[in-house]
Formats: C-alpha cells, structure tokens, sequence
C-alpha cells in the first residue's frame, strides 16, 4: 500500500459520498443532491468517481459521454474540464467515469493525487464526488480530500456495518496522512504496537496516549483531526426505527471511535426511485411532487450551511 501525502486543498466546495457497501444508493443520492443544488441557482459539477463500475450517467438520464477520466488520465484530453459535458438540467455539469479497459484497480497514487489537484481547476464553485464501493486507497483519498464527507447507509446491518468500517478506514487514513506530515510514523507504530500495554483501542485513545507521551505532537494531532467531520445519510428508510439508526450511529462513533460526526437526514424508501431508474430519469425531474423531493432539498439547504448542520428529523 502506498503512502498517503497531504491532499491539497480544493478552492471550490465540494461533496464526496462514500460509504463502503455497493447497492446502497451512492448514485442516486449523489445526482439527487447535485439536481437539488442547481434547482437552488447554483453551478455544480458531477463526478463519476466509481472507477469499477461508472453509471451515473444512467441516473440522469444521458448517455455516455464520448470523453471520460479515462482520456483525461490516459493524455487524450489535456484537461479535466476537456471531459466535462453540459447536461439538459440548467447549471449541472458531467464528467463521466471510466467505461472503457483501463484497469482500475492499478490506478496509481500519482494519477489519484492529478484527478484531486484538477477538481480545482473545475469552472463551478461546487463539484459532487460519487464515489465507489469499498475502502481502496484511491477511494479514500478522494473522500477525504472534499469538504463535505457523506457517508451514505441503508438501515440494513450489511450496510451499517460497511459505513463504520469505511468511517474508520477513511479516519486511519488521514492519521497516514498526518503520520508522513508531521514525520512521526515511528510514533505511531510504537503506540499502536499490538503487543504494548497502551490499550489504544481506538482514534481518541491514540490521541490521549500521545497527549501524555507527546504533549505537543498529541495536540498537533488533536487539532488536526478536530476537523475530520462526516455527515451520516440514511437511504430507504420504512419505519421511524429506521431514522433512529442515524442518531445511533452518532452516539456509536463518538463514544467507540471518537470520531466525531454528524446526522445529516434521511431519505424515504419510495418506488418511484427504481421507476425513475427504468425510465432512465432523474427521480426529481420525473417524478416532482414526490416527499422525497422535499427531503434531499432540506438535506442541500443543510449541506449549504455547515456552521450550523441539524439533523433533518
């Protein structure tokens, strides 16, 4: 496994949604709060980011872009914004995933830390990140280097216990980031020394250990990890048991992890959404009127504001 460096930051906002599980509906909720954001004038820019299996496209209706990231990384297209389509819905752009025989899963650090360091050059203040199923290091890099970090689950336990591992594979690998950062690997290693008697369990463990052992790397690590925020999003809800699962998994993080985060809202389960999906259309273009329409708006409006996030129950 490669090391990880330091992202750089992204002049515009951007949203990346992950979430370890496949058949979650990553893609749907990704085009859903990209149509929610140009519905409310904004400019935004959808990225496939499923590097196994791209079919946003199929979620908004468009066929297959003649150019994808695969020309971009490949040197057919010179810049990100070479692939980048306009779509028929007012103010979103596209930029289409891989659907040729690129082999995927070589894709090389260097051409992960290329695709983060062109987002920037994107001509919209907002870019969408639909990411891919499990916890590869490409698909980590790319949700940690966003602004807003969704990680979206069904109320099944399959997928529940998909998003904590995703939620701690994605926190271990900014701890990597931080480790090459600040220079303190050994540090590290020592304190996570399986064999040791430090009882670290855990992120907040870690960081308590070296604020005793370290005290000025110990804060170095707190404030930086002070800023890792992720949004819970749950998706096919049925009962009002399924929307407590949200504030459970809140509880669970902060308490077992000590990562903390936040309940951003929840989405109904609706037969609409697989009827807009045979049809090739965007549920709410399709389909208007529908509650869950009013949902993914107030989780947006949510998104929009991230001084003040609330849980949408």
């Amino acid at each position: 496994m490669s090391l990880p460096t330091k992202m750089p930051q992204l002049s515009n906002t951007t949203w990346a949604i992950g979430g370890g599980k496949g058949g979650i509906g990553k893609s749907f909720i990704s085009s859903s709060l990209a149509i929610c954001l140009s519905k409310l004038g904004k400019q935004v820019t959808l990225v496939d980011l499923d590097l196994g299996s791209a079919n946003l496209h199929t979620c908004l209706g468009i066929k297959v872009p003649q150019q994808t990231l695969s020309d971009f990384l490949k040197g057919r297209a010179k810049e990100l914004t070479d692939v980048l389509v306009e779509t028929e819905i007012p103010g979103l752009s596209f930029i289409s995933g891989f659907n040729d025989s690129l082999d995927v899963t070589n894709i090389t650090k260097a051409q992960v830390d290329r695709v983060i360091s062109s987002l920037r050059s994107l001509p919209t203040p907002y870019v969408i990140l639909d990411l891919g199923a499990g916890t590869g290091d490409h698909t980590l890099d790319f949700f940690l280097a966003a602004d807003q970090k969704i990680i979206a689950t069904t109320p099944e336990p399959t997928a529940i216990e998909n998003a904590y591992r995703f939620m701690k594979a994605s926190f271990y690998r900014k701890l990597k980031q931080t480790e090459v950062e600040l220079g303190i690997q050994s540090l590290i290693e020592a304190a996570m020394d399986s064999r040791s008697q430090n009882g670290i369990r855990s992120p907040a463990d870690l960081i308590t250990h070296l604020k005793q052992t370290s005290p000025a790397i110990g804060e170095k690590l707190s404030d930086e990890f002070a800023s890792f925020h992720a949004q819970i999003l749950l998706n096919q809800i049925r009962t009002r048991q399924d929307i407590e699962i949200g504030h459970s998994m809140k509880s669970v993080s902060k308490k077992y992890f000590g990562i903390e985060t936040h309940y951003l809202g929840y989405v109904d389960h609706d037969n609409a959404v697989w009827q807009s999906l045979r049809k090739k259309r965007p549920l709410l273009i399709e389909f208007p009127y529908s509650s869950i329409v009013g949902q993914f708006l107030g989780i947006t409006k949510n998104l929009l504001n991230p001084h003040s996030l609330r849980a949408v129950v």
